[in-house]
């Protein structure tokens, strides 16, 4: 099991360092338009709703290590949650957090 928990255990220490580094990022923008100008501030929010967007998507990424980390747990990592079939061991190598086999995957997919 600890070979299958490493992968996803590095994956989630990335993930939380990236939003320790990127905590300033989402702060509020000043409005003071003496301290930027009005073309900064536009640019300013732009960012901030770019850094926001990432920020959502990591923290799901997030919470589907820590299910996947929890399936280990119970016994149930690397079998398809519709089928129970085991997935295939190279698709948890390119998604470690994959909750279906391909064949269900692409059956909700299509």
């Amino acid at each position: 099991m600890s070979a299958l928990r490493a992968p996803l255990l590095a994956l989630r220490q990335e993930l939380l360092q990236s939003r320790h580094d990127a905590a300033d990022d989402v702060k509020p923008v000043v409005l003071d338009q003496s301290a930027v100008g009005r073309v900064s501030r536009v640019d300013a929010l732009q960012v901030q709703q770019m850094a926001l967007h990432v920020a959502r998507r990591r923290d799901e990424r997030l919470a589907l290590v820590d299910a996947a980390l929890g399936r280990i747990d119970k016994g149930t990592y690397g079998f398809c949650v519709e089928c129970e079939e085991a997935i295939d061991a190279r698709r948890l190598q390119v998604d470690p957090t994959a909750l279906r086999c391909i064949k269900c995957a692409e059956k909700n997919t299509g």
